[in-house]
């Protein structure tokens, strides 16, 4: 996949969709009965990339603060949604180890995964940050997650909403009607070569997650160095 191409085409689309007032609205983000659950892999950015997208948060909050802004705490790279997420899942329906077991295979033969975010995109209902890996580790690393985790017997729903190629984070969910759409897209606008910052994965986690990554509702747990 071409992902300068895949980003530019999402977000001309959906700046199209968000200035004639098209965009969607996420109404489960702030309640306390949603009991969507599953497991993921995912890679945290480091602490100077999370200041520069600060600096980004800050400029749209200036325009619309009554949408969902991402914590410091729950901005993430999804690498692979293991279980996604669903109505009653529990980690008693799982065996933990057999899980960590597979991604430490899966691990052997990655060295180091570069992330470079620059640029921003957006979907009718989200704000992401473009990232984008150095080299093919990342997808070699998926498509190894894949085959074992295919191999096995284990519970695992991996590609079953769309098979996940790319490296973007979300920072910003439309929760009410915006304000001022326009404006909104020219930030955007402002931002959308911006240089955010690029990073080495010293980590991933396997977490216990709620469908927006929550930090209060986040279980961690496994740790994995590169």
């Amino acid at each position: 996949m071409n992902l300068a191409e895949h980003y530019n085409q999402l977000y001309t689309k959906s700046a199209k969709e968000i200035l004639a007032g098209n965009y969607k609205l996420d109404t489960q983000i702030n309640s306390v009965s949603d009991s969507r659950f599953g497991i993921t892999l995912l890679i945290r950015p480091s602490e100077s990339v999370k200041a520069n997208i600060q600096v980004l948060l800050k400029d749209l909050k200036a325009v619309d603060n009554t949408q969902y802004y991402y914590p410091d705490s729950d901005i993430h790279i999804t690498v692979m949604s293991i279980i996604s997420c669903y109505d009653g899942f529990s980690l008693d329906k799982i065996n933990v180890h057999e899980y960590i077991e597979i991604i430490e295979k899966s691990l052997i033969e990655v060295d180091q995964i570069n992330i470079n975010f620059r640029g921003v995109t957006a979907s009718p209902s989200a704000v992401m940050l473009q990232g984008f890996p150095s080299d093919e580790t990342l997808n070699a690393f998926r498509n190894k997650l894949r085959d074992n985790f295919k191999n096995s017997d284990l519970q695992q729903s991996i590609d079953s909403r769309y098979e996940i190629a790319t490296a973007h984070s979300t920072i910003m969910r439309f929760q009410e009607k915006l304000k001022n759409p326009e404006k909104l897209v020219q930030v955007l606008e402002q931002y959308r070569d911006y240089d955010f910052g690029e990073f080495r994965v010293k980590e991933l986690e396997l977490v216990y997650n709620d469908w927006y990554q929550h930090d209060k509702n986040t279980i961690l747990l496994a740790d994995f160095y590169l």
